[in-house]
């Protein structure tokens, strides 16, 4: 239930990453969704990226690193590097806890097959290894370059549990695929962004704003090269619950 007024000290947002992951479909870009199980403390049943938040140990200096560092994703994301890190950090380790794709690799490559990873992925979800050990463990480098910022979205005042959101952008690499083993979604598919947009529509989905906004985005590009490409000045966007009568609306910035 959210209140009828924001709180006289709102609820400090939790740090979060999240990803939007990509590849060129026969009809053009589409992305990575997964159907959150009903009932969850947040956005049960909504569609979302994979992400999550940001774990104490996602700041680890010790992982081993390649591509822009900290303090280029400090300046895209207008925070301390050390808190890039953590969301980088998190940014991989999520995607990689939640839809089994593995942005990481030896030296300058990238891991084609995961599958050797099964156990150190449940390991990762039951917190009992950090992203740090995982990747030291197994001789991987940390691929941030393969990363983009999008955006920067943070839960209404209003709400009682709030993120502080990084969206990155993505694309699946060569050999590797998304599944959608994770006890935290019902269900999983790769589609446009045009198309989950109409699902919302239709009422076959349910898009929080921060995801419809970001698939509105998608949808104007013809493939992932144009995504990847694109520029971006990411902004932090705080939207307003406003209550009209028994109805309750989000509103945008």
């Amino acid at each position: 239930m959210v209140p009828d007024v924001v709180p006289e000290v709102p609820v400090t947002p939790r740090d979060a990453a999240t990803v939007m992951l990509l590849r060129d479909g026969d009809a053009g870009t589409e992305v990575f969704l997964q159907r959150r199980v009903r009932g969850m403390a947040f956005a049960g049943g909504m569609t979302v990226f994979p992400g999550g938040g940001v774990d104490p140990r996602d700041a680890d200096t010790s992982v081993a690193w390649t591509g822009p560092p900290p303090e280029w994703w400090a300046e895209r994301f207008a925070c301390p590097p050390e808190l890039a890190r953590a969301l980088v950090c998190a940014a991989v380790r999520e995607t990689f806890e939640e839809s089994g794709v593995l942005l990481a690799g030896a030296s300058d490559s990238v891991v084609v097959d995961t599958s050797p990873y099964a156990e150190a992925r449940k390991a990762l979800v039951a917190r009992e290894v950090s992203l740090a050990q995982f990747l030291a463990d197994e001789g991987l480098v940390l691929r941030a370059d393969l990363l983009r910022p999008w955006a920067n979205w943070v839960t209404p005042a209003e709400e009682p549990r709030r993120y502080d959101t990084r969206f990155f952008v993505a694309v699946l690499p060569i050999g590797q695929r998304a599944d959608g083993w994770t006890t935290e979604a019902s269900d999983a598919v790769w589609q446009s962004p045009a198309g989950a947009l109409e699902d919302w529509r239709e009422g076959r989905r349910l898009l929080m704003p921060p995801t419809w906004v970001t698939l509105t985005e998608l949808a104007e590009f013809s493939g992932v090269a144009d995504v990847l490409t694109a520029s971006r000045e990411v902004e932090k966007i705080i939207p307003k619950v406003v209550r009209d009568g028994n109805a309750v609306r989000v509103v945008l910035p």
